[in-house]
């Protein structure tokens, strides 16, 4: 490490900006966010700078003098002119001051890190003048990842400090501060209520001690495949959690995301391999919740779609465990995006139908028939080995045999596979390309299609029932 990240005080100090345009004026953006005393230097200053003067903010010199440095902590040159720029670092380094010459790396004692704000919170990202852009990269993906009501949270907790000194025994303040950081009252700063997390951490500190943990489940959707693809929602559970239980279609660096210490529990279902029953897993995730910790059931796409989310809801509330649900991208809209073409098209697939070739043992099939009309998209999840009755079926009822059929396998990951089928003959495509689950089966019947096959939408009301 050539450089050593450090925060200076900036109250009572004076960053000094040489320079009136463009690269001064981001300069002096920076430095609006502190308390240091700003000194602008140069002459026909730029809109923005002359603005900052105007309002008091900053002072101006438009040339520098033998006073220009005095208790200046931290001075900016860019003036363009590379003589100008050497001669104003030479001045401000004798006075005593850090110089950063901009765009000048070899003519600097520091440099300017990408800045994730949330004050009092700073994220300083820095790569010693060699990857500037790749800062910016890395301050984009901690943006997202920090919400924009942590600073005035940590602000809250610090006014705070004194009073849970007084109030917490030591032995139990590291756990009441990440009780304070991880517990229900961050929680509900988060969502908004700023005053209701405010009463439960005075509340705690008028107890004395941390309350006793609820447990909650979490029904979190891991999206298609690619970890980027979760919500910013669903990896702050992942962060949280205390155990996860995950299935077999859930990437490997969709776990990555998660806590190192947290627990992992796979209950997935490898082809030929033996399966956790739903109910078991639904008495474990409640009996770790009951424990009062953080569960959160990681799915496949969206738990809501085909995800077995009602039967844990349901045991969920009859142990009186609160339980939520996080919205994942599902593998139709994966599909759309590997495609690069919508789901639905105006004027020619104006319904969109989610359906499932795979139900419990025992139930009827779905009445796919019903919902092959023309301008409707079906999705077909969970059908590959259903694809002759997908088949048979659709025919049947109507649809063309030169329907198009898209076939995405493992749609967002780098296994992903795309087959352009059609109706007919479908199933034995499927068996030839021997396509594997997980893949939806995208059926497009557009209106288009159906004006130019008359006689097989007529069949739609001569089709017989099946039984």
């Amino acid at each position: 490490m050539k450089t050593f990240p450090i925060f200076l005080t900036m109250a009572g100090r004076r960053v000094v900006i040489c320079g009136s345009g463009a690269e001064a004026a981001r300069k002096a953006r920076l430095v609006l966010k502190t308390e240091a005393e700003i000194l602008l230097v140069g002459r026909d200053l730029d809109p923005e700078l002359s603005g900052l003067v105007a309002s008091g903010r900053a002072l101006h010199q438009p040339e520098a003098d033998t006073h220009t440095f005095t208790n200046c902590a931290l001075a900016f040159i860019a003036t363009g002119e590379e003589d100008i720029d050497l001669a104003l670092a030479a001045q401000a380094r004798a006075a005593g001051a850090v110089v950063n010459v901009v765009d000048r790396p070899e003519h600097c004692d520091g440099f300017t890190p990408s800045i994730v704000d949330r004050d009092p919170v700073v994220v300083a990202i820095g790569t010693e003048g060699n990857a500037p852009v790749l800062g910016r990269m890395i301050k984009t993906e901690i943006e997202t990842m920090l919400t924009p009501r942590l600073g005035s949270f940590v602000a809250l907790a610090g006014r705070l400090r004194d009073a849970v000194a007084e109030a917490v025994p030591p032995k139990s303040r590291r756990g009441f501060w990440e009780w304070v950081f991880t517990g229900e009252a961050f929680a509900k700063h988060r969502r908004g209520d700023e005053h209701a997390a405010a009463d439960m951490l005075k509340a705690a500190i008028a107890a004395g001690e941390a309350p006793e943990e609820k447990g909650l489940i979490s029904l979190v959707g891991a999206g298609p495949g690619a970890r980027d693809l979760l919500t910013l929602r669903a990896v702050r559970r992942l962060q949280e959690a205390d155990v996860i239980f995950y299935d077999r279609l859930v990437e490997p660096e969709v776990l990555e995301l998660a806590r190192r210490d947290a627990d992992r529990v796979y209950v997935g279902k490898e082809v030929g391999a033996h399966a956790w029953p739903q109910a078991q897993i639904d008495r474990v995730i409640v009996a770790e919740a009951a424990k009062g910790r953080r569960v959160v059931r990681l799915k496949s796409g969206d738990p809501s779609i085909f995800g077995r989310a009602a039967e844990e809801i349901a045991a969920a509330r009859e142990a009186g465990i609160e339980i939520e649900i996080i919205p994942g991208i599902t593998a139709a809209a994966a599909v759309a995006a590997a495609t690069t073409r919508p789901l639905t098209e105006r004027g020619e697939t104006d319904t969109l139908v989610i359906t499932t070739g795979t139900c419990r043992p025992g139930d009827d099939t779905p009445d796919w028939s019903a919902a092959a009309r023309p301008g409707t998209a079906m999705a077909f999840y969970m059908a590959v080995e259903r694809a002759a009755l997908v088949e048979e079926e659709l025919l049947r009822a109507g649809v063309p045999p030169h329907c198009p059929v898209e076939v995405i396998a493992s749609a967002s990951t780098p296994r992903e596979r795309r087959l352009d089928l059609t109706l007919e003959g479908l199933a034995e495509s499927i068996a030839r390309e021997e396509v594997q689950s997980p893949a939806i089966l995208l059926l497009r019947y557009s209106k288009k299609l159906a004006a130019a096959d008359v006689p097989s939408a007529a069949m739609l009301e001569s089709a017989p029932r099946r039984a």
